[in-house]
C-alpha cells in the first residue's frame, strides 16, 4: 500500500513538473542514423534530422513571451479572438528554421529576428490606439483580416498566371496582410496551399497565416534583390547601386522589401514610426533590449528609395 502511495505521490509530482515547465524547451532525442547524428524536439522539430540537433525558436521563444507580445489579442473588442496561438506560430516557423528563420547568427540574432518579424505582424494587426488598455503596442494580432474590404482585388492583367476565381475576393488576410490574387497566388506555391482558389483559408487557419507571412519573410520579391530575412541578418551584401539608394542590411530595410514607397523614402512617416516602435517594444519585452536594435539610420528607411518603385512614383 505504501509501494502504491509512493507511485501516487511521484506521478502527481511529475504532473506538477510538468505543468510547470509547460514553457520550457522539449528535450531533444539524439540517434545515430548510418554514422549521423540525427534529432527530434517533440511537436516543433517531429522529423529526424540533423537539424533539429541545433537551437531551435523554442529554446527562447516560448509560450508565456508570445502571451507577452500580444496580451489583448483575445480581448473581447478584439476582432479575432481565439484565433491566433503560440503554437500555430511555432508550427509554421517550423517549416522555416532549417532554411535560417531565427536560427541564423546565434541566439541573440535568432531572438532579434523573431522580435523584428513579429513587430511587422504587430503592428500590421494591431486595433490599438493612443489610449487603448494596455498602450498602443499592446494589440497585435487583433486581426486576421481587412474589416471593410473596399474592392475585390482582382487583377485581370495577371488573368493568364493567376486568375481569379469566380466569386472568390482577394482582400487583406494574414500576419503580414495579403492582398491580390497574384499575391495569393505565390504564397500558395510558397506555402503549399491553394490560397488563390482558397484564399478564405488564410483567416480560417492561424498556421498557414503565419506561414504565409514568414515565406514572405524568406523570400525576395524579385531573385536579384534580398529578402526580409537575408537583409535582418546580414546575408546580404549591398551593391554600389544600394549605397547610393541608402539601403543598408538591418530592420530599415526590411520595411523597404515588405512595403517599399508605401513607407520607406518618405521622411520620417507615422508609418514606419509605428513598426519602428513595435520592434523596439518587442525587443524590451523579450529581455533583449532595444539599445541592441543598432543606430536609427539601421532603423529607418525614411531616406531609402524603394527596391521596386510603384508606378507612380517611377512615373514621377
Amino acid at each position: 500500500m505504501e509501494a502504491k502511495g509512493w507511485v501516487l505521490a511521484m506521478a502527481v509530482v511529475m504532473a506538477v513538473a510538468a505543468v510547470a515547465n509547460a514553457d520550457s524547451s522539449t528535450p531533444r532525442l539524439v540517434k545515430t542514423v548510418k554514422g549521423k547524428k540525427v534529432c527530434t524536439k517533440g511537436w516543433e522539430c517531429a522529423v529526424w534530422s540533423k537539424f533539429c540537433c541545433n537551437e531551435t525558436i523554442t529554446d527562447f521563444f516560448q509560450t508565456y513571451q508570445f502571451e507577452n507580445l500580444f496580451p489583448k489579442r483575445n480581448s473581447p473588442v478584439a476582432h479575432a479572438v481565439g484565433f491566433w496561438d503560440y503554437r500555430s506560430f511555432i508550427l509554421a516557423a517550423a517549416q522555416y528554421e532549417p532554411l535560417g528563420f531565427g536560427t541564423t547568427g546565434g541566439k541573440m540574432m535568432g531572438m532579434k529576428e523573431i522580435a523584428a518579424f513579429l513587430g511587422h505582424v504587430g503592428s500590421k494587426t494591431s486595433c490599438g490606439y493612443g489610449v487603448a488598455t494596455g498602450g498602443p503596442l499592446a494589440w497585435g494580432l487583433c486581426f486576421n483580416k481587412e474589416m471593410s474590404p473596399s474592392q475585390s482585388y482582382c487583377d485581370d492583367y495577371y488573368k493568364y498566371i493567376y486568375p481569379c476565381a469566380p466569386g472568390t475576393e482577394y482582400y487583406g488576410r494574414g500576419a503580414l496582410p495579403i492582398y491580390w490574387n497574384y499575391n495569393y497566388g505565390a504564397a500558395g506555391e510558397g506555402v503549399k496551399a491553394d490560397l488563390l482558389n482558397h484564399p478564405e483559408y488564410v483567416e480560417q487557419n492561424a498556421t498557414i497565416a503565419f506561414q504565409a507571412a514568414i515565406w514572405r519573410w524568406m523570400t525576395p520579391v524579385k531573385k536579384s534583390q534580398p529578402s526580409a530575412h537575408d537583409a535582418f541578418v546580414g546575408n546580404w551584401k549591398p551593391t554600389k547601386n544600394d549605397t547610393l539608394a541608402k539601403r543598408s542590411p538591418g530592420f530599415g530595410t526590411t520595411m523597404n522589401i515588405l512595403y517599399g514607397d508605401l513607407v520607406c523614402g518618405q521622411g520620417d512617416v507615422d508609418s514606419m514610426n509605428n513598426i519602428i516602435s513595435h520592434y523596439l517594444y518587442y525587443l524590451d519585452l523579450l529581455g533583449v533590449g532595444r539599445e541592441e536594435a543598432g543606430p536609427h539610420e539601421i532603423l529607418s528607411c525614411a531616406e531609402q528609395k524603394a527596391f521596386n518603385p510603384s508606378p507612380k512614383t517611377a512615373a514621377s
